[in-house]
């Protein structure tokens, strides 16, 4: 798949029209500040198609981007970001349980963006329990893999494969883009 067009739509923060427009959803989940915005503009071969900041937990909104016309990524807020309001905090896991759990959307893929080097928190592991229970298939991308030697990467990645019950654990940098194709070959199987 050649990604040749893409577009943000719109930000919501509960049910909306674009949920059920019959337009493929891929989900991007993942803690705070692990690069999920990152990847997915490299993924559209964008630099700039999702705002990255320097303060993790900027985004707040379930962000839709109209990729090639046919399809959506949906970038969901960064969970475990401390610096938020606990009140703030809780709105945003209501909503992202909500869209995961009880939009009656059927995701065309969820992906699971970790930082390779972190490996799994808690709140990764709260996240793959949540996915699990609501039967959502999901790959792990493991980014960041620029910042650990071969022998490292395939620690990180064995200790990732340990707690997962995910079959596709893809190591990636959005950086670097080394893996970005093995990303989108997954995606567009």
């Amino acid at each position: 798949m050649r990604i040749i067009s893409a577009k943000f739509v719109k930000g919501i923060i509960g049910t909306d029209d674009v949920l059920y427009d019959g337009l493929p959803q891929i989900v991007f989940v993942g803690r705070s500040n692990v690069g999920k915005s990152s990847v997915i503009n490299s993924l559209a071969n964008q630099h700039n198609l999702v705002k990255t900041g320097k303060k993790p937990g900027k985004t707040t909104e379930i962000n839709f981007f109209l990729i090639n016309k046919q399809f959506y990524f949906v970038d969901l807020p960064g969970y475990g970001y401390a610096r938020l309001s606990p009140d703030e905090r809780e709105k945003i896991r209501k909503r992202m349980v909500w869209y995961l759990m009880e939009s009656k959307v059927k995701f065309a893929e969820v992906v699971l963006v970790l930082d390779i080097k972190a490996g799994f928190t808690n709140f990764d592991l709260e996240m793959v329990q949540l996915l699990n229970k609501a039967g959502h298939h999901f790959i792990i991308v493991a980014n960041k893999k620029d910042k650990l030697n071969q022998r490292e990467i395939s620690q990180q990645l064995a200790k990732i494969r340990e707690v997962s019950s995910a079959e596709d654990i893809i190591p990636c940098s959005a950086f670097t883009e080394e893996g970005i194709d093995v990303v989108l070959d997954k995606l567009f199987k």
